[in-house]
């Protein structure tokens, strides 16, 4: 299964990004503030690996920058994977270090 190939969706109404995977939701939570994203939760089914989780998140970073918004991490898995990759420290909020 290529992870790429499954789209993610943003579902304003319950403020989350969504991505179906063999029919289980995985998603990120987040609130809107002073024109920041606040990432506050990744919620991904215990029977995936982390392959989905990490390809969520991305994928969510990838449509942060694509709208020029900046982020601020309020989860400990999107602070962890930004350390682990900092070239996502391109979205991250003024101020905001991880």
């Amino acid at each position: 299964m290529n992870l790429n190939d499954i789209a993610v969706v943003e579902n304003e109404g319950a403020r989350q990004f969504e991505m179906r995977v063999n029919g289980k939701l995985a998603k990120v939570e987040y609130m809107m503030g002073g024109g920041r994203m606040f990432l506050t939760s990744v919620d991904v089914p215990a029977q995936f690996e982390d392959g989905v989780a990490k390809a969520l998140v991305e994928r969510v970073f990838e449509m942060i920058a694509d709208r020029k918004l900046k982020m601020v991490p309020l989860c400990p898995y999107v602070t962890a994977f930004i350390r682990q990759y900092p070239q996502w420290k391109k979205v991250l909020a003024h101020g905001i270090h991880v």
